[in-house]
């Protein structure tokens, strides 16, 4: 979590928590299912690449803190290929 210190506090400058907070990935085409595990109750907006291996997801979900939003990062770096925008 010490990584996510600087991260954290922009974070809790920026929003007044709980905040409709936008996550953006990019992940490979077979792992699309474990980042909707992520968010089972939020729409989520793909779009595949050119090549067609990765799918751009944008999910919308309601945040309590800083630290719930941490938690997901940290939960989605757990999976193979992702990017986080």
């Amino acid at each position: 979590m010490e990584d996510f210190k600087a991260f954290k506090e922009k974070l809790e400058k920026v929003h007044n928590f709980p905040t409709l907070y936008m996550f953006k990935f990019i992940v490979p085409k077979d792992k699309v299912a474990e980042v909707e595990l992520l968010f089972p109750k939020n729409e989520i907006v793909t779009k595949p690449s050119s090549s067609g291996k990765y799918i751009s997801m944008t999910i919308k979900s309601m945040m309590e803190s800083a630290d719930h939003i941490i938690e997901v990062y940290t939960e989605a770096k757990k999976i193979k290929g992702i990017i986080s925008l």
